[in-house]
């Protein structure tokens, strides 16, 4: 299966946040859509970063309450792993084990065009699963 059938079944909608936006701001963010992530970009087609809620808890930790009114670019990753639609997901499913990140951003070039996360690239693999096992149980029924 391939990232864009994801996208396609999911949408291609992406929450993102200004990298002046305050880390108060981008928690009522998260909240506001139920995620766990949102791509920093100024202009909500390129990446600056990627911003997440163990971030923000890991900053909370180190710094403080004050980190809460710094901006998101003060703790967000710059080394952002992206993907594009035509990539592979068992591939993807297993970068995201060993490298223990749970949401990566799609481009198609250089242009933002989605996010899959940990989430979505199970639900796959168990649909998958179960397409394979309807047609295992149709083939024995025969």
């Amino acid at each position: 299966m391939l990232i864009g059938t994801i996208l396609r079944s999911k949408g291609s909608e992406v929450t993102t946040v200004s990298p002046a936006a305050t880390v108060r701001e981008l928690l009522a963010r998260l909240a506001e859509h139920n995620i766990g992530a949102v791509v920093v970009s100024t202009d909500g087609v390129t990446i600056e970063g990627i911003v997440s809620e163990r971030d923000v808890v890991r900053r909370l930790h180190d710094r403080g309450a004050e980190v809460l009114d710094a901006p998101v670019s003060a703790i967000m990753t710059t080394e952002v792993t992206t993907v594009g639609p035509d990539a592979n997901v068992d591939s993807l499913r297993r970068t995201m084990t060993t490298q223990r990140f749970r949401h990566v951003p799609v481009v198609d070039g250089d242009r933002l065009v989605g996010i899959v996360s940990i989430g979505d690239v199970v639900k796959s693999a168990i649909e998958e699963l179960e397409t394979e096992k309807a047609s295992l149980v149709d083939y024995l029924h025969r």
